[in-house]
C-alpha cells in the first residue's frame, strides 16, 4: 500500500522571521521600480525606521529580522497575482508583495531557503484591511556559497604551491659554501 505524500504550504505573515519591513508606498511599480525598491532596503540596517529615500522616492521601515542574510543583490524574477506562490524546487531570494495601489504599501519577504508553495496574506499590510495588487519574485545575484568559497580557495592555493615549487632552486645546483676553520 502506497503512501500518498502531504505537502504543506509555508505561510509567510506580517512580522514573521522572513519579514524584512514594509516599503511605502512602492509607486512606480514597474519591475525595475520594484528591483529598486527591493535592493535599497536589502542595503538597510535592521530595525531601520522611516527611511525617506529621496533616489526611489519611498519610505523604509526594516524590521529587525536577519533571517537569511547577508542578502545578494536582487534580480527580476518574475510578476504574479494571488496569494498561493509556487517558488518551484530552487526557490527564490526575495518576494515584493503590493496592497492596494496608491492606498497601502508593500512588503518584502527574504525567501531564502524556502522551496514549493508559500502563501501570503491577502490583506495588509499588518492592521489595514487592503488588498494584495500583486507581487514579485526576485533571484540574488550568483554569490559562491561557503563550500563553493572554502574549494575555490583550496584550488588557488594548490595552483600557488605548484608553480612555486615548479620555480623552486633544486639543492643540487645549490652552491655550498664550506668554510675551513683556521685552527690555533
Amino acid at each position: 500500500m502506497a503512501l500518498a505524500s502531504q505537502v504543506k504550504a509555508t505561510a509567510l505573515d506580517f512580522g514573521d522571521i522572513h519579514d524584512l519591513g514594509t516599503v511605502m508606498y512602492g509607486i512606480p511599480s514597474g519591475d525595475q521600480d520594484r528591483t529598486n525598491y527591493v535592493n535599497e532596503f536589502i542595503s538597510l540596517a535592521p530595525g531601520t525606521m522611516n527611511f525617506n529615500d529621496p533616489g526611489t522616492g519611498q519610505t523604509y521601515t526594516r524590521s529587525l529580522s536577519v533571517y537569511g542574510g547577508p542578502y545578494p543583490t536582487a534580480v527580476f524574477g518574475l510578476d504574479g497575482a494571488g496569494t498561493n506562490i509556487n517558488l518551484g524546487t530552487t526557490g527564490y531570494q526575495y518576494l515584493f508583495a503590493k496592497y492596494d495601489g496608491p492606498n497601502a504599501g508593500s512588503e518584502v519577504w527574504d525567501l531564502s531557503s524556502l522551496t514549493g508553495t508559500i502563501t501570503i496574506p491577502a490583506n495588509g499590510l499588518a492592521g489595514q484591511n487592503y488588498g494584495l495588487s500583486g507581487w514579485t519574485l526576485f533571484t540574488g545575484d550568483a554569490v559562491p556559497d561557503s563550500g563553493s568559497t572554502v574549494l575555490l580557495l583550496g584550488a588557488a592555493l594548490s595552483a600557488i604551491g605548484l608553480v612555486r615549487c615548479r620555480l623552486a632552486v633544486r639543492p643540487e645546483t645549490e652552491l655550498v659554501i664550506i668554510k675551513k676553520s683556521r685552527g690555533n
